[in-house]
């Protein structure tokens, strides 16, 4: 075969494999609208690297109200409103990432977050936030807000090979995740910054003072109906109750 006949032929073999890719990829973002992902990278990378992996999912019904308002408090409290991307953040830590390029600021909302931690890598290529993009579009638009903030807190890493706000709670807490109190939500979501430095168990001090400020931001939050609507139980606006 001359090498003119084998290059469209290489041509069509790559449309293929990319369009098989396509409609799998769009299958999977489907699929977990309804059920967890099997693994994340993040999980593998624990599990092969020694730092083991210990998780248990849990529906949404066995989640703690006070836990969904605490990650909102402390990682995203535009959750409710954004489309999946806090611009005005990205900016701010674009324009101080350039003035200190030795102390990197996050700017991720959550919805960013579980794109990256169900389907991509870590790191800060531009390939892998170019593919952020492109997932955490498809997950607002395909599971919404209900959905995206129910698999953050099974999938989040909340310590040392600690996945999952149910794992978190029965280690540190002894207690299932639906029991968790205000103020332990509020220090398993003081950790996520870094959850191998920042200990929920013996308390870290950091933890200590963040958690105290986290319960400052929840008071703020919880009277805000948008954000009710998201936690659920107590703090779900009345029905038929104007905003």
């Amino acid at each position: 075969m001359t090498t003119k006949g084998l290059i469209p032929k290489i041509w069509r073999w790559i449309k293929k494999v990319f369009i098989v890719l396509f409609i799998a990829q769009l299958v999977y973002i489907v699929l977990l609208k309804w059920i967890n992902p099997p693994i994340t990278m993040t999980q593998l990378v624990s599990w092969v690297s020694g730092h083991g992996l210990k998780r248990d999912y849990i529906d949404r019904s066995d989640i703690s109200p006070e836990a969904r308002l605490a990650v909102i408090a402390s990682e995203d409290q535009l959750f409710p409103d954004h489309s999946g991307f806090d611009w005005k953040s990205i900016k701010k830590a674009r324009a101080y990432n350039e003035k200190k390029p030795g102390r990197i600021r996050g700017a991720s909302t959550i919805s960013q977050q579980v794109a990256k931690n169900v389907f991509l890598w870590q790191g800060r290529s531009w390939v892998r936030k170019g593919l952020e993009v492109y997932f955490t579009f498809m997950i607002e638009k395909i599971w919404g807000k209900k959905r995206i903030l129910e698999v953050y807190l099974n999938v989040i890493e909340t310590g040392d090979g600690i996945f999952g706000i149910e794992r978190a709670a029965n280690i540190y807490f002894n207690k299932p995740a639906k029991n968790l109190t205000r103020q332990e939500a509020a220090m398993i979501a003081a950790c996520l910054p870094n959850p191998k430095r920042y200990k929920v168990k013996p308390l870290s001090s950091y933890v200590q003072f963040r958690s105290r400020a986290i319960m400052k931001q929840m008071a703020n939050l919880q009277t805000d109906p948008d954000v009710g609507n998201l936690v659920g139980g107590s703090y779900a606006p009345e029905k038929g109750k104007k905003k």
